[in-house]
């Protein structure tokens, strides 16, 4: 968690006095990410201190912020650097900074460039001007499934501690001997733990446009749901025991309430919500996503060790 550069003044290039001044936050792949967007362009960039996060989520905290950008601007002597009074700001900052407050306190006046650092050699040769498509963030098919490999990594470390755990009490429960028990009932419910994650983590984003509804949660708990009564049949309980009626139900509540939770991770990565929105869903889903894990928890044990 220390992906970071440190804030101030960088030279891109062979910059002047006249040269433009791009503004970035101190997460090192938002700073690479600018300079590699412009090869063979002379520039200065001015490194927010955002204790490495990235642009739009530190806008949302208001680490990258006015008061934050006046006090860097000081700080680095850029208006001994620069001739003019411009500063070239990634758009998804807006959110973090009041222009002009900026303008009234320090001088430089903010000007928002492009979302993308890809665009920005376009938008300089056309004069600091942004076309539609320059205003607008996408998140589709390719873009979603970039996340997948970090929240995947995130989540079966957690799940490697689990497993373990659910294989051993699935052992000492169950009608047959310790490792009869682990090869059945140990088995199936390591996998639909696997199988809730992958699910997640995989179909969640890759599905996300077509899920019903708005909320992250609500699109996890339906790609959870679905899995698990696709899973079910598979685990050959017999639903005339209150045993297997028990241990059904326990991975419908189960399921739902692992892909939720880690559908609503996406909200931060994704255009469809705002910080206002994340809170309100994270109020009413959380609630509920603990007490569906905790009751189907219960009747999982107690199909367990009490059939």
């Amino acid at each position: 968690m220390h992906y970071c550069v440190e804030p101030g003044l960088y030279a891109l290039g062979d910059p002047d006095g006249d040269s433009p001044v791009f503004v970035t936050a101190s997460y090192k792949m938002s700073f690479d990410e600018l300079r590699k967007s412009l090869p063979g362009r002379n520039g200065w960039v001015l490194v927010l201190d955002t204790g490495g996060i990235n642009v739009w989520c530190a806008a949302g905290k208001n680490t990258f912020g006015t008061a934050e950008l006046v006090e860097r601007i000081g700080s680095s002597g850029l208006a001994e650097v620069v001739s003019h009074r411009k500063l070239i700001l990634p758009q998804l900052a807006a959110p973090g900074v009041s222009a002009h407050r900026v303008k009234k306190i320090s001088g430089f006046e903010v000007i928002y460039g492009p979302i993308k650092a890809s665009d920005l050699p376009a938008f300089l040769d056309n004069r600091l001007k942004a076309t539609r498509e320059m205003r607008r963030k996408t998140f589709t098919f390719r873009e979603r499934m970039v996340l997948v490999p970090v929240e995947l990594a995130a989540f079966l470390k957690k799940t490697a501690i689990a497993l373990p755990v659910v294989l051993l009490l699935s052992g000492f429960g169950g009608p047959g001997d310790f490792w009869s028990n682990v090869s059945t009932c140990g088995a199936f419910s390591a996998g639909a733990i696997l199988t809730a994650v992958l699910g997640g983590t995989i179909l969640v984003p890759a599905l996300l446009p077509w899920l019903p509804g708005r909320a992250f949660s609500l699109k996890g708990f339906e790609v959870g749901l679905a899995l698990a009564f696709l899973l079910i049949p598979f685990g050959g309980f017999s639903l005339s025991q209150w045993s297997g009626r028990f241990e059904s139900l326990a991975w419908l509540l189960l399921m739902p309430a692992v892909t939720g939770y880690i559908g609503m991770n996406f909200t931060g990565s994704s255009t469809y919500t705002s910080l206002s929105g994340v809170r309100r869903e994270m109020r009413l889903a959380l609630p509920l996503q603990i007490t569906g894990g905790a009751v189907g928890l219960i009747l999982w044990l107690a199909a367990l060790f009490f059939a």
